[in-house]
């Protein structure tokens, strides 16, 4: 395999890659091998065929896309390790000679990782946050946990209330007419969940166990059923069941329900002090992502598209398999929400952009900083790899092979840039 490469504009590099015509005769014999049990010949039994009459049957290409394809793989990371050029995209291949004895020559366009000129990175300016909890907070926080450990309990002498969760029956009628879709038996409705169409829950809000109520309400102009879009409509309803929520007392006996204190005040203190620490984790987590930003803003960088692309699709396929993981395909998730794929594609595209930029920036002030990952960090990383993943040390260092290791030790690094440019930030009081 031989290499040259050219550099083109705007970070990209056009690869060509030689592979040497006996690779190529031998892939062609392979293809054959693997293709003929589906190749029929007259004369022939079904995969008994020899390869020359295939040949002048189809054409002598017949088997020049399979061998392509089975070569240019590991031609191309052959390259990879071979070029003295850091690819940061996907290849963009094209085919540039193949043909049995001369040697099978194609070409990779790739984008090429942007140099970065740093600006400011050190004494970033950022708000101070607030840490402080204040007691309507508490009070908040505790209120959820009793909304939590209510119970519902059913109310048969008063009227349907907001709030409540009602059993009904149901059915919508335009102009007299019942329309398909509009009938429900013994649905749960929260009223004002706001789950049903406006109008449609607080109408509901007086109704009795076991008369009929008419609802009327129109159909927003955006409704997802064209056919009811702005329509002014009647629901009949009938109330068959009232539960409304009970919430716990707000006493010893419900903070030793919910927690491992036997006092309310104990309780109390305890979320206080829970609440304090999301809160300075939070402020850490908008401190970092702040500095990274003005980092960025004061940087200079030219992100290839092919760069950004690449970035975009690895983001759905690490979606895709997030999704597969709870029993969801790609294909049913875009279904149920009506987007495309280039339509997420758009999505992640802000996202995509920031992550590349983050790192290069950070990866910028590793170099500047001449920033090391020691081995005893390195050996904690892999242990910490090993417990995830339930291996030996060992195990997970031959997993990772070198160039995985060398991942490991450039993340190390990545994370000691992030501390050292938030430890070097100003934090001033927020006007």
């Amino acid at each position: 395999m031989s290499l040259q490469v050219e550099k083109l504009e705007n970070n990209m590099a056009k690869l060509t890659i030689e592979v040497p015509a006996e690779k190529l005769k031998k892939a062609i014999e392979e293809a054959y091998q693997k293709s003929r049990g589906r190749i029929s010949i007259p004369g022939f039994r079904k995969g008994k065929a020899p390869r020359r009459m295939i040949e002048q049957m189809y054409g002598k290409e017949i088997f020049y896309e399979d061998a392509a394809n089975d070569l240019m793989p590991e031609a191309y990371e052959e390259a990879l390790e071979e070029c003295t050029e850091d690819v940061v995209s996907a290849p963009k291949v094209a085919v540039v000679q193949l043909e049995e004895g001369k040697p099978f020559i194609f070409t990779a366009e790739v984008a090429l990782k942007p140099e970065v000129t740093l600006g400011q990175y050190k004494g970033i300016k950022v708000d101070k946050a607030d840490l402080t909890v204040t007691d309507e907070e508490v009070a908040a926080e505790i209120e959820k946990e009793r909304e939590n450990n209510s119970r519902l309990i059913s109310v048969e002498d008063r009227p349907v209330e907001d709030g409540d969760m009602t059993v009904l029956d149901f059915e919508g009628f335009i102009d007299g007419v019942a329309f398909e879709g509009g009938k429900g038996e013994d649905y749960s409705l929260t009223i004002g969940s706001g789950t049903f169409i406006p109008g449609f829950e607080e109408a509901l809000i007086g109704a009795v166990i076991g008369e009929e109520t008419d609802v009327n309400v129109t159909f927003p102009e955006d409704y997802q059923a064209e056919e009811l879009a702005g329509k002014a409509a009647v629901f009949k309803c009938t109330v068959k069941e009232i539960k409304e929520k009970e919430l716990p007392e707000l006493d010893d006996e419900f903070a030793g329900e919910v927690s491992e204190f036997n006092t309310l005040d104990e309780y109390r203190e305890d979320v206080k002090k829970k609440l304090a620490d999301r809160k300075a984790s939070a402020a850490r987590d908008a401190k970092e992502e702040a500095v990274v930003d003005a980092i960025i803003a004061d940087a200079k960088m030219d992100i290839p598209d092919a760069m950004l692309e690449t970035q975009q699709r690895q983001m759905m396929e690490d979606f895709a398999q997030r999704i597969q993981s709870q029993g969801l395909s790609m294909d049913q998730y875009m279904k149920f929400t009506g987007l495309t794929r280039q339509a997420m594609l758009d999505q992640v595209k802000p996202q995509a952009l920031k992550r590349i930029q983050s790192r290069l920036v950070l990866e910028a002030v590793v170099a500047a900083e001449k920033i090391e990952a020691s081995d005893e960090e390195f050996e904690k990383e892999i242990g910490t790899m090993s417990e995830v993943y339930q291996v030996e040390p060992d195990k997970a260092k031959e997993l990772l092979g070198e160039k995985g290791a060398r991942q490991v030790r450039e993340d190390i690094c990545i994370r000691k840039a992030v501390e050292f440019v938030v430890e070097n930030a100003e934090e001033t009081e927020a006007v």
